[in-house]
């Protein structure tokens, strides 16, 4: 656990860490970034808690298996969004309302609008889950072979 400082400074700037690697994740498809980038940038912001306060005081404050869970729904978003594109028709575009290799999705006054990717920013949301829970379990793991404790799953 480091000073004081740190710690108040980290709890600051992990909202500001979480809103970018959620702009990140959900304007994946207009901007350069998505579901992994934006992952990634929320599991740094995890790794800069567990340096300010230590692995064990995070080890606390997250439950047995919620790791674990959010990876899960991560992957369920992403297939169940595949599933949805191949619905009705092959691969309908639900959100815009056309079809996939049809036409040009119709992108009205704002050409970078976030819904003009169809199911895109939806599969990168899960993809995003999955990465921020998966990197997360792995720097906690590795943090807590460090400390020398053993983490439960």
């Amino acid at each position: 656990m480091l000073s004081k400082i740190v710690r108040t400074i980290s709890n600051q700037l992990i909202l500001f860490v979480l809103i970018f690697g959620l702009y990140v994740i959900m304007h994946g498809h207009v901007t350069p970034g998505g579901g992994f980038q934006g992952g990634a940038i929320i599991a740094s912001g995890v790794v800069m808690l567990i340096v300010a306060f230590g692995s064990t005081e995070i080890k606390k404050s997250l439950r047995e298996g919620r790791l674990s869970i959010v990876e899960s729904g991560g992957a369920l978003i992403f297939i169940g969004m595949a599933f949805a594109g191949m619905g009705t028709i092959f691969f309908y575009n639900f959100l815009v309302g056309t079809p996939f290799f049809g036409g040009i999705p119709p992108t009205g006054p704002n050409p970078g609008d976030v819904w003009t990717g169809g199911v895109i920013p939806l599969m990168n949301f899960g993809v995003g889950l999955k990465v921020v829970a998966g990197l997360s379990a792995v720097v906690l793991a590795m943090a807590l072979f460090s400390s020398g404790e053993e983490m439960e799953e």
